[in-house]
């Protein structure tokens, strides 16, 4: 199937092209010289004076609140595949989603609110999220054990009376770098005897709770992500209410694979619009350099990964648009194999393409001066973020395995 957008992507992709041309793009110089004048201040953890100028300007021109597959209040619904082609343009400049308030974790955590949480919890945390007033950050994976396995996951949530008490160490915790994030998400344990996928939970953690403690922000790649942060935290004798809990005991799992599905669509998104974005850089660098008497745009190894470029970046974005295309019309869950998919798909070919950007650059590539190295230093990490590229293999051949089970009586049921 061939998609063309609908009338509501046609006009919302022309108002964000043209934001993007007047707001965005102009202020990437002075994004980074804001961080680092906080930095060399020795604070780079605050918000940045851009970001919040911006945010009004998108509100005001009805950019604002672009993800939610389900409508909430007065926040209009969208669909994965009317959103795919928006969350592609913001993968070109990986800040410009908190602008329009479409960032991650918040992405994830306001769906996973409004899918999942009572009156009393979206009115005082989903609100001021929808209205960007606060943060949130996201806390499963954990140091000590594999957590591309998330039933590995050993954070206790005890319950005591009325309260929950919770202990465990947490990293990689997206967004709680952030002074403005007010709200985690923490996903643990609260029957260890329970049924292997019935164990977790999930439990709402405001984050001036004591015995909470951010201990430090983890790089990537050196790239400490400021002011977002992914941050390591230690939960200790942490103390909320009952009715903190989302869902109830035991619905952790079936939580985290509802929030999960569609933040690893929306990362494939970005990835295709990172990749689209540094292809187009290759091609500009290639076409004003000389080398050995002739343009090197017109070397045969370069028109060999230009061409390559194209073909697996349409190729990935079929497969994405196919995935949004699923879940819109199946669902999250039957449509797991495509997610799978495009999860690894997605992020390998945008550090491939991302890479030969940088070889094109050459020792430019690498530097700060080009936005080619912490675009690099992204894609990488989607390839293990939302689940490593072999778990994703792993399910999408135990589907395979099953499907012809199923057709010829062969084999067993895969493990």
């Amino acid at each position: 199937m061939i998609w063309e957008h609908s009338e509501k992507t046609t006009d919302l992709l022309k108002r964000m092209g043209a934001f993007f041309d007047e707001h965005i793009y102009p202020n990437e110089a002075r994004f980074h010289h804001e961080l680092d004048a906080f930095r060399k201040a020795g604070n780079a953890w605050q918000p940045l004076p851009l970001i919040d100028e911006l945010k009004p300007i998108a509100r005001k021109a009805g950019l604002w609140n672009m993800f939610l597959p389900h409508a909430h209040g007065d926040v209009p619904a969208i669909s994965n595949l009317d959103y795919a082609p928006l969350c592609e343009v913001m993968g070109r400049v990986s800040w410009s989603g908190e602008v329009f308030n479409c960032s991650a974790p918040d992405t994830g955590n306001m769906e996973t609110l409004e899918r999942y949480a009572t009156k009393a919890q979206k009115d005082e945390w989903l609100e001021p999220l929808l209205r960007g007033e606060i943060r949130s950050g996201f806390l499963m994976t954990e140091p000590a054990v594999a957590s591309s396995d998330a039933t590995n996951i050993q954070c206790s949530i005890v319950r005591e009376g009325d309260e929950y008490v919770i202990n465990g160490r947490k990293w990689f915790s997206s967004g709680a770098g952030n002074p403005r994030c007010k709200i985690f998400i923490v996903m643990g344990k609260t029957d260890v005897d329970a049924p292997r996928h019935a164990q977790q939970s999930m439990v709402l953690v405001p984050r001036d709770t004591k015995g909470v403690t951010v201990l430090r922000p983890l790089t990537v790649f050196g790239y400490d992500d400021a002011p977002h942060g992914h941050m390591e935290v230690l939960l200790e004798n942490v103390r909320v209410p009952v009715a903190n809990i989302l869902l109830g005991e035991g619905r952790g799992f079936e939580i985290a694979q509802g929030r999960l599905g569609p933040g690893r669509i929306h990362h494939c998104m970005r990835s295709i619009g990172a990749a689209e974005r540094a292809l187009e850089m290759m091609v500009d660098r290639l076409q004003s350099r000389h080398a050995f008497g002739r343009a090197l745009s017109e070397q045969s190894v370069w028109h060999e990964r230009i061409a390559e470029s194209r073909c697996m970046i349409d190729q990935a974005r079929l497969l994405t648009l196919n995935a949004a295309h699923k879940m819109d019309t199946i669902g999250n869950k039957d449509a797991r194999a495509e997610i799978a998919m495009i999860k690894v798909v997605a992020p390998n070919m945008s550090c491939k393409v991302v890479d030969w950007a940088i070889q094109a650059h050459g020792a430019g590539g690498v530097s700060q001066d080009f936005w080619l190295a912490e675009a690099y230093a992204h894609q990488r990490t989607v390839r293990i973020v939302d689940g490593p590229d072999e778990v994703h293999r792993n399910a999408i051949a135990k589907i395979e395995l099953a499907k012809r089970t199923a057709v010829t009586g062969v084999g067993g049921k895969a493990k």
